[in-house]
């Protein structure tokens, strides 16, 4: 069976869709998220292993919520088992009561998503290994 006349244009579609997809994530400025990162610096470091009042967030990449010796986590969050990636920190990151019910963090989330994006590339790039 031979693809649909459109079968070109579709595929030109989807490659388009995909570079403009890269391009967002490219978009990300990790400068302007050490800004907004400011209003959680309040709770978490990002470049020291010392926690605060929130866990350090050194590390945060592929740690499981709940894991961090040394820090006194919520129920909510140890049983969430949450493993944190550039996904599910823009998800939690949005609204993390509603994520993580019963979590002690009382920040009431980042509702831009580019302000998400920025914090991200700026705990991506300062908690990066050396």
């Amino acid at each position: 069976m031979f693809p649909p006349r459109n079968f070109t244009a579709v595929c030109a579609g989807l490659a388009a869709g995909f570079l403009l997809t890269l391009g967002a994530a490219q978009a990300q400025d990790a400068a302007a998220g050490k800004k907004v990162f400011a209003k959680c610096g309040v709770c978490h470091n990002a470049d020291k292993p010392a926690n605060k009042v929130g866990p350090t967030l050194l590390g945060v990449f592929g740690r499981t919520s709940g894991t961090l010796e040394g820090f006194k986590y919520s129920d909510a969050m140890i049983k969430a088992a949450i493993v944190w990636d550039p996904t599910t920190l823009d998800q939690y990151l949005t609204n993390p009561k509603q994520m993580v019910p019963g979590t002690k963090m009382a920040f009431a989330g980042l509702p831009k998503p580019e302000d998400r994006a920025n914090v991200i590339a700026y705990l991506e790039e300062v908690t990066k290994p050396q």
